[in-house]
């Protein structure tokens, strides 16, 4: 998108893989000034840093565990200390622990609920008052299957949907201080999770997606940056499919 974000500060949560990596690398290549977490791979983190500044973007690696309050507000503080303002903000951070019900354990449902869910009531409580402040753009990654569920994933679905009720409540609140708060829900993604699916669980995906491919991760990130940019000023409390007609 062609979108100047120059002098912008954005945070993005989990940011060294798939959607997120991509979402950091196109707000880079728009001018921002690119923050972003991760949990574990600090050799990743160090080399997108690297390939960042090499590009002319000031970016920063923050490591940690989105599920820790405390993370949460240190990274946020972390970011107001070194550029003194967030503009946007991108809750992306996920994983995934599937499985029946019959045979989900109670970690898998803890797990899952603790990053997706409240990692995302994490860092929008810890950057709440800064962006009360001086305004901006709270963008949410959620899921299609937040909004039809999805067999074998009721941990992932309840924590996805939450996401969108909580967004839209979020909106409410922030809306007269000129912050908004939008979600963008993916289909399938062309990932390294779905990469390692087998050639029949692909096409079986394909089959149920109109538009006959998966998405790639720079479509995603191409929504985001529309719902953080002037085009979408006047838009809060939505929800973005972006799934190649799989949900209607």
């Amino acid at each position: 998108m062609n979108v100047d974000f120059g002098g912008k500060t954005v945070l993005v949560t989990g940011g060294t893989r798939g959607i997120g990596r991509a979402i950091v690398e196109a707000f880079a290549e728009s001018g921002a000034r690119v923050a972003f977490t991760y949990h574990s791979s600090t050799d990743v983190a160090d080399a997108l840093v690297g390939s960042l500044e090499d590009q002319g973007t000031e970016a920063v690696a923050l490591q940690g565990d989105v599920a820790d309050f405390d993370v949460a507000q240190s990274h946020v503080d972390a970011v107001l200390e070194r550029w003194e303002t967030l503009d946007v903000l991108v809750n992306n951070a996920g994983i995934t622990r599937d499985g029946l019900m019959l045979r989900l354990q109670e970690e898998d449902w803890d797990a899952v609920l603790d990053t997706n869910l409240k990692g995302v009531f994490n860092f929008s409580k810890a950057a709440y008052r800064p962006m009360m402040r001086s305004g901006g753009a709270i963008i949410n990654i959620s899921s299609v299957v937040g909004a039809t569920g999805n067999a074998g994933q009721t941990n992932y679905a309840a924590s996805k949907a939450g996401v969108v009720g909580f967004s839209k409540s979020l909106a409410k609140e922030l809306g007269s201080r000129d912050v908004t708060v939008n979600v963008v829900a993916p289909g399938y993604v062309r990932t390294d999770m779905t990469e390692e699916l087998d050639e029949d669980a692909q096409e079986t995906i394909l089959d149920a997606v109109p538009l006959d491919r998966l998405a790639e991760p720079d479509e995603i990130a191409e929504s985001v940056l529309f719902l953080a940019s002037p085009a979408a000023e006047y838009i809060t409390g939505h929800v973005l499919h972006v799934n190649g007609g799989l949900s209607m």
